[in-house]
């Protein structure tokens, strides 16, 4: 149960910060959205650990910034 509450709460976060996405440009919307994504998908496929959070957040990243 705290977990999925951390999870629902981190998520969120997220997606609020998104919202102030506007003023950036494509290349930096993809960034962070990849960022975002990857975070979310490291966190899940490692139990919650920190290292795969941030893991999926850099990856993620690096791979949204190298799209259009």
């Amino acid at each position: 149960m705290k977990t999925s509450m951390s999870r629902s709460i981190f998520i969120t976060l997220i997606l609020t910060s998104l919202a102030g996405c506007a003023g950036m440009t494509q290349r930096q919307q993809n960034t962070a959205i990849g960022a975002a994504i990857g975070g979310v998908a490291g966190s899940i496929l490692t139990n919650g650990s920190g290292i795969g959070t941030v893991g999926g957040a850099a990856i993620g990243g690096v791979i949204g910034h190298g799209g259009r």
